[in-house]
Formats: structure tokens, C-alpha cells, sequence
């Protein structure tokens, strides 16, 4: 009987739930948004552009961790808290990747401004020029 008392008191704290504790400094959602948001650009960049931030120098974390003055410490439990409930951090996600799918959009918008205004080059031109003339073609057969 004693076992069994003892193994039903394990199993109702073991499914109780375990929150993860309040960060000392908490960032707001938004501010955490921001820096998934900027963590996926350079991630993207690094995958799209692997020598680019090595050039210059940039490590990503470094460069969050300088971007919203945390260190290493205050970052990890900042994702660990709200990593914990899984619906404010689907959440969360789905804002950065509205932000990355219409920071997407304007770049294609500027992208086909752009090419809209460059003149289109044309190879019927280059064909033209380098087919011979009638002068150099009776030279030719004149030889």
C-alpha cells in the first residue's frame, strides 16, 4: 500500500507542469520578435552569402547580443521562458514570418521597378554588327 501511495504521489508531480522560471530581465514579446526577426535575416544572408559576414566580421549572435544590449545569459533565458509555452511562441513566429514575407515583397517590388528602367540590350543588334557587309562580301569572293 505504501508503494503505491508512493508511486502515485511520483506520477501526480511528474505530470505536473514545470514552468520555466521568469527571466531577471524579461524582454517584451515584441522586443523578442525583433530579434527572431533579425536572427532569420542573417541566418539567410549566411546561408544565401556564407563569406559575406565572415568579411566583415560579423558574428550573429555577437551582433544581437550588441543590437538589444543582452549577453549570452540574459538571451538564452529569454528563449528558454517563452520557448516554454508553445502557443505564444508559435505566435511569436508567425509575426516574424508575416515580417520576412512582406519585407520579401517590397524587395521584389523594388526589384522589378529596377529592371523595368534598365533598358533591355539587344541581341538582334550584336547580330547585325557582326554579320558582313555586301562590300566585304564581294571582296571576300573576289579574292
Amino acid at each position: 500500500m505504501k508503494r503505491i501511495v508512493v508511486l502515485a504521489f511520483l506520477v501526480l508531480f511528474s505530470c505536473a507542469e514545470n514552468p520555466v522560471p521568469k527571466p531577471d530581465r524579461l524582454l517584451s514579446e515584441e522586443t523578442m520578435v525583433d530579434i527572431l526577426y533579425d536572427t532569420a535575416l542573417l541566418q539567410a544572408s549566411e546561408a544565401y552569402l556564407p563569406n559575406k559576414l565572415t568579411e566583415n566580421k560579423i558574428r550573429i549572435k555577437n551582433y544581437i547580443y550588441t543590437k538589444y544590449d543582452l549577453d549570452s545569459t540574459t538571451y538564452y533565458q529569454n528563449q528558454r521562458y517563452y520557448a516554454a509555452d508553445f502557443k505564444k511562441y508559435k505566435r511569436m513566429y508567425k509575426k516574424v514570418s508575416d515580417r520576412l514575407q512582406q519585407r520579401k515583397t517590397e524587395l521584389d517590388t523594388l526589384i522589378a521597378q529596377e529592371n523595368r528602367n534598365v533598358p533591355e540590350k539587344s541581341t538582334d543588334k550584336k547580330r547585325e554588327f557582326n554579320k558582313p557587309s555586301i562590300k566585304e562580301l564581294d571582296s571576300l569572293s573576289s579574292q
